[in-house]
């Protein structure tokens, strides 16, 4: 009667659980879509221009720059004149952060267009545009990126296929080699997984390629689509997870006597591919980021890999599923303490300050994954400790329960894959705070006088501007007096005038100085030169919030 109280309560608790869990499931996955930008971002942010954004030269450039919050590649690079006839730029230099471009051709008057698209360094690209006007401005040419709904979810769709047959695939194989042993339960599974993972890789690739030159799904087909993949750090990712799925491939189908040692390669490859390449190994230090995102997809692969393996066999009542829920049980524990702690430092290095979970949709879709996992860890150690013992001891009710419970945390697995492969689209925020940190610079070039003018930090707040001033032909200019003037008319602010002061270095600065709103602000420098001349020069400066 005990044995059959036991086995009842233990059915009726594992219902309870799954729909409870289905349930959650639902709803963190219908807050994930809501909780989705509906914009891409990457990496890489663009700092400072030259010319700034709605600048008016009075002249034509003779070359153009663009400063990132890290150092990135350009991929391409166009001038739209006012007319709207675009100009490829293919002369440019690469110094630390900043791309500078030389500028072919004499401009003619009106305004042009500076269209830039780069790749930063995990794998993800960017693009934008900056105006500026030669002489009058004029109506600007269109220039339009909108986003591309379907190649966005190719790109999420892929990801989300590349997961499956790296952690169910390869992580699977590697179950079925170390844990399972003479059990084949999950075999078919794992090899389906692998191959999910062996289409997803290579289109993923392409998918890279149109996303990074900013093409249409045509193009898939043409060879610079996949050169510019594959020079990119997820190019590296996408061949060393092909790398690993064939191994987990020859683990399941190969020769039985090296299983072990092709699944425990596979393994590795899976940690390896995802350290090439993404937000999370991009961040400094590397070397504690990478190795922790190694060790981070190592542990997912492991965990997530035995979940359909181990629940066919406790499903199909298999003679080895107790000495492999055994083996599973005993090694999850310590994987699992070694997963959350990669976790935790990874989070802490990408998020930053706490605000940014709610103030950011990467800490909104981190704030997600972690509930998830929260669930996922408590079904896990209810799965432990209460359903294990008595599965091991042949308890058909408790295996029963067991493979469900098994089914229900690989569906919310599939969850934070969903939600996982959503960071594609958003930047950390740590790269934000990177370009939040970094200041807002114009160069303002008239023909009596030039200045630079540089505002640290370049966002509404407290900061300090710095400010060099030369003749209109670069010499040295010897001023009285510098006077740094702000207005911004649209928000009904009255111009904030403050008088610069000389610390000796060549420059000229205006210390506790206070911007009130974001925005497009219009700097203006008055430069007393003698007793009796005054130039004044102005330009617009960009404020972030």
């Amino acid at each position: 009667m005990n044995a059959a109280f036991l086995r009842q309560r233990t059915h009726m608790t594992g219902l309870g659980i799954g729909r409870v869990t289905i349930g959650l499931l639902l709803a963190f996955l219908l807050l994930s879509a809501a909780m989705l930008p509906g914009r891409a971002f990457a990496h890489a942010a663009l700092i400072t221009t030259e010319p700034a954004d709605g600048a008016a030269l009075e002249q034509s450039p003779a070359q153009f720059s663009l400063t990132f919050s890290e150092p990135v590649s350009p991929l391409v690079l166009t001038l739209v004149k006012p007319d709207g006839t675009p100009v490829a730029l293919t002369a440019f230099r690469l110094t630390d952060q900043t791309v500078t471009i030389d500028n072919p051709r004499t401009l003619g008057r009106g305004t042009h267009v500076l269209s830039w698209r780069v790749i930063s360094a995990d794998g993800h690209p960017v693009g934008g545009s900056v105006l500026f006007s030669v002489g009058a401005a004029t109506e600007p040419p269109a220039v339009s990126e909108p986003v591309d709904w379907g190649l966005r979810s190719a790109i999420w769709i892929g990801k989300v296929a590349l997961y499956i047959g790296l952690f169910l695939g390869v992580g699977g194989a590697f179950a079925l080699a170390w844990l399972a042993q003479d059990d084949r339960s999950g075999q078919r599974f794992v090899i389906a997984a692998i191959l999910c993972g062996l289409v997803a890789a290579p289109l993923s690739i392409g998918f890279q390629g149109l996303d990074a030159l900013g093409a249409p799904f045509a193009r898939l087909a043409r060879p610079i689509i996949w050169r510019t993949a594959l020079g990119t750090s997820f190019g590296w990712t996408a061949l060393i997870a092909l790398m690993a799925l064939g191994l987990g491939l020859l683990s399941v189908a190969g020769p039985r006597a090296a299983s072990r040692l092709f699944a425990l390669a596979g393994l590795a490859s899976v940690g390896t591919a995802l350290a090439a390449s993404g937000h999370a190994s991009a961040a400094e230090p590397q070397w504690l980021t990478r190795p922790m995102v190694f060790v981070h997809g190592i542990g997912i692969a492991f965990w997530a890999g035995a979940l359909v393996p181990l629940g066919l066999a406790l499903k199909r009542g298999s003679a080895d599923a107790g000495p492999f829920l055994r083996r599973f049980s005993r090694t999850i524990l310590p994987v699992v303490g070694v997963l959350a702690v990669a976790g935790i430092v990874l989070a802490v290095i990408q998020v930053q300050a706490p605000s940014a979970l709610f103030d950011t949709a990467y800490g909104r879709l981190l704030l997600i994954k972690l509930a998830l996992l929260f669930f996922l860890f408590a079904l896990a150690a209810f799965n432990r400790w209460r359903l294990t013992g008595p599965a091991e001891a042949k308890d058909a009710g408790a295996r029963r329960s067991l493979a469900r419970s098994t089914g229900i945390e690989m569906l919310i697995v599939l969850a934070i894959f969903g939600v996982a492969a959503g960071w594609r689209f958003t930047p950390p925020p740590r790269a934000l705070a990177i370009a939040a940190s970094q200041p807002a610079s114009v160069h303002i070039h008239a023909l009596k006088a030039m200045a630079d003018l540089s505002i640290a930090p370049g966002h509404a707040g407290p900061v300090a501007a710095s400010i060099i001033i030369m003749t209109g032909d670069f010499g040295p200019l010897d001023a009285k007096e510098v006077t740094l003037v702000l207005s911004k008319p649209d928000s009904g602010i009255e111009p904030l005038k403050r008088p610069a002061t000389k610390p000796g270095d060549g420059s000229w600065r205006v210390d506790k100085l206070v911007i009130p709103v974001p925005g497009r602000w219009t700097a203006r420098v008055d430069i007393l030169v003698s007793d009796f001349e005054i130039v004044k020069i102005e330009a617009p400066i960009d404020i972030r919030p």
